[in-house]
C-alpha cells in the first residue's frame, strides 16, 4: 500500500506569531519553524499502519520554502519512506485553491492508495485543503476523523460532532483528514535521524507538476489590505457597592448581550 501524508512547516505555536505588514504573509522569522503538530499525528497514523503491514510505503508531501528541508526530514526521521518537497518562488503566498492544486498534482504523480492530512493547520486554519485535494483527485473524502481503520481496499472512521458520532467509510483510493483525537507523533531517534539522510528526497517546482501559478485565466484569492492587530484595551471594572448586579445588567445591555 502507498500512503501519502500532507505535511506543513508552521511557526512554533509557543513562539510569537505575527503578519508581515508589507506582504500580508506570515512572518516566519518571528518564531522557530516546526512540523505542524497535527501533521505529526497524520504521519503517525500512516506509520502505525506501516508497522503492522510490512511493505507499506509512506511518502510525505509538502509545499514549502527551500529552508523547510530540516522540518520535512523530521518526518523521514520518524519513519516515512520518502519525501516530495515542492519549492517554487511563484507559489509564495499561494491561496487555498492554488495550494490544493499543487498538492493534488504532487499526490497524483505519487501513485497513492490513501492520502492522510491534518484537519486544520495552526497557522492558516483554513480547514479545507484535504477536501479540496480529494475533489481535484476525484476520490472520496473522509474528513475530521477522530478514529481511523484501514484495510486493503477501504478506509473507515468516526467523525465526532456536537450532534453525535458518525461512522463513515470509503473505498480506496481516498483522502482522509484527522483530528487531535488521534495519537501524537512518535519521537525521533538518533538512528532515525541518520537514516533520514539517506532516504529518497525529491524536490520539484510548479513547472514539473504542469502547473502555471500565474495563469491569468484562473481565479485566485487576493489580499487587499493588512493591518496590525490593535492593542487590547482595559476592560470595564465593576466595584460592588451593593449594586453590582444592576451595574452588570446595565453593562450587558449596553454591549447588546442582554
Amino acid at each position: 500500500m502507498k500512503i501519502v501524508v500532507l505535511i506543513k512547516e508552521v511557526p512554533d505555536t509557543w513562539g510569537e506569531r505575527r503578519l508581515d505588514l508589507e506582504t500580508g504573509l506570515v512572518d516566519r522569522a518571528a518564531s522557530s519553524p516546526v512540523l505542524d503538530e497535527i501533521d505529526e499525528r497524520a504521519v503517525e497514523v500512516a506509520l502505525a499502519h506501516a508497522d503492522a503491514h510490512p511493505g507499506t510505503e509512506v511518502t510525505v508531501v509538502s509545499m514549502a520554502p527551500a529552508s523547510a528541508t530540516a522540518t520535512i526530514r523530521k518526518a523521514l526521521a520518524m519513519g516515512a519512506t520518502s519525501a516530495v518537497h515542492i519549492v517554487d518562488d511563484a507559489l509564495r503566498g499561494a491561496d487555498l485553491l492554488l495550494t490544493a492544486e499543487v498538492l493534488a498534482a504532487a499526490v497524483r504523480r505519487a501513485d497513492y492508495d490513501l492520502v492522510v492530512a491534518g484537519n486544520l493547520s495552526t497557522d492558516g486554519g483554513g480547514g479545507v485543503i484535504a477536501a479540496m485535494v480529494a475533489e481535484l483527485l476525484g476520490v472520496p473524502q473522509l474528513t475530521g476523523l477522530a478514529a481511523l481503520e484501514l484495510s486493503d481496499g477501504a478506509v473507515s472512521g468516526q467523525r465526532v460532532s456536537d450532534a453525535g458520532t458518525m461512522r463513515v467509510s470509503a473505498e480506496l483510493p481516498a483522502v482522509v483528514s484527522i483530528t487531535e483525537a488521534l495519537p501524537e507523533g512518535r519521537f525521533t531517534t538518533f538512528k532515525g535521524i541518520m537514516a533520514a539522510k539517506k532516504k529518497p528526497y525529491e524536490t520539484v517546482d510548479a513547472a514539473s507538476l504542469s502547473l502555471e501559478p500565474d495563469d491569468p485565466g484562473t481565479a485566485r484569492y487576493i489580499m487587499l489590505s493588512v493591518a496590525e492587530r490593535p492593542p487590547r484595551t482595559a476592560g470595564t471594572k465593576i466595584v460592588d457597592e451593593g449594586d453590582a448586579g444592576e451595574k452588570l445588567a446595565a453593562f450587558l445591555v449596553a454591549e447588546g448581550v442582554a
